[in-house]
């Protein structure tokens, strides 16, 4: 079942998230493995982590997607997380598991996902993350699953090769089984331009399972939409 948080405005959803997430954290030990997003509502709530009391020693940050470009490129996910969030933080430098963008795109995707299983807990032959953070574009993907790749929904393996529809922009992204293998999944949406495929997803309406965001539903996990009354459906 989906649990909405409602805010008011998109910073707001940025501090609902980062006070969930403080939340989760408190009733949780061990190991905890996080997968990021990019985007600009992520690059405000990774702001707020840096200034918040985490538990930085057993956090293990991994990302949903990333762009196939060098780690310093102004399109790097991972690029945009380490200036808002890692700069500032006393992650240890072993709980940080980044996608090599500048490395061949299908022997990284490879790599990442036998590092993923090397570390992850499993159930059932799928690694589980304990939290994984996604958005949704105004087309219905997620992570950097698109319309026209739906067979990366139910791809075998953690992670696929993904080409963005319009700039043909490469990218590896986890694929469905993963994300839907999660303990827990938080969708952060805002903009009023994300509400029409949010009413499609959530009045199923015909047409509406062609869009990515509509199949993520954890398996044995809690799903979370994060969202602002703009995007509200």
């Amino acid at each position: 079942m989906s649990q909405i948080h409602l805010s008011e405005k998109a910073a707001q959803v940025a501090e609902a998230a980062t006070i969930w997430l403080q939340e989760v954290l408190a009733e949780t030990r061990g190991p905890f493995h996080m997968a990021l997003s990019g985007g600009s509502t992520p690059k405000r709530m990774f702001a707020l982590w840096a200034q918040a009391d985490l538990p930085w020693e057993r956090l293990h940050l991994w990302w949903g997607d990333e762009r196939c470009v060098p780690p310093d490129d102004a399109d790097s996910n991972y690029r945009m997380t380490r200036e808002a969030l890692l700069e500032q933080v006393p992650l240890p430098p072993e709980n940080l598991h980044r996608v090599r963008g500048e490395a061949d795109p299908a022997g990284e995707a490879v790599r990442y996902g036998q590092e993923i299983l090397a570390v992850l807990p499993q159930t059932d032959g799928q690694p589980v993350f304990d939290l994984i953070w996604l958005g949704m574009g105004e087309d219905g993907h997620t992570a950097s699953i698109f319309p026209h790749e739906m067979e990366l929904m139910t791809a075998p393996g953690p992670c696929a090769v993904a080409t963005h529809p319009v700039s043909g922009q490469i990218r590896i992204s986890l694929t469905g089984p993963v994300i839907n293998a999660a303990q827990r999944v938080a969708f952060l949406i805002t903009g009023a331009g994300k509400r029409p495929k949010l009413q499609e997803i959530f009045g199923q309406k015909p047409g509406y399972q062609a869009y990515p965001a509509a199949h993520i539903q954890p398996q044995n996990g809690e799903l979370h939409w994060f969202w602002d009354v703009a995007a509200q459906p």
